[in-house]
């Protein structure tokens, strides 16, 4: 079974994270995504998400698009992966956070993973910053 593990924040779920998703899961036969945690939402972005871990974590859930859902950790972010052991890494277009040398930092720990980087799907429609900015 090829498994697959994509991340992010999902604060507001739109299109544009379905998109993700879902082409995400066609890499392989299990998808698990990862939710950042609310601290590295707030490091990261500069700002607390609008919604909880727990509220992203149960959104994505109902969603019913990954076999899996879980939190990020603490500390060193690659650590999940190396717990979880996918064959697959998938980045969304705009992820800059903790991917850069991602593939050889994984080789250091022994863990031959491939990383693909999707596309976009109508960022100029689905992008959570865009969406919060049309609200207020």
């Amino acid at each position: 079974m090829k498994k697959v593990m994509c991340f992010g924040t999902f604060d507001l779920l739109h299109g544009g994270h379905e998109f993700y998703l879902r082409e995400a899961g066609k890499l392989g036969e299990y998808l698990v995504v990862v939710v950042a945690l609310d601290e590295t939402v707030l490091a990261v972005k500069g700002h607390p998400a609008e919604n909880d871990q727990e509220t992203r974590i149960g959104n994505l859930q109902k969603l019913g698009i990954a076999d899996r859902v879980i939190p990020g950790n603490r500390g060193d972010k690659l650590n999940v992966v190396e717990a979880e052991r996918p064959d697959v890494l998938c980045f969304g277009y705009d992820q800059k956070s903790f991917t850069e040398n991602a593939r050889e930092r994984l080789e250091r720990r022994g863990l031959k993973v491939e990383i693909v980087r999707l596309k976009a799907h109508h960022p100029d429609r689905y992008k959570s910053s865009l969406l919060r900015k049309a609200r207020n």
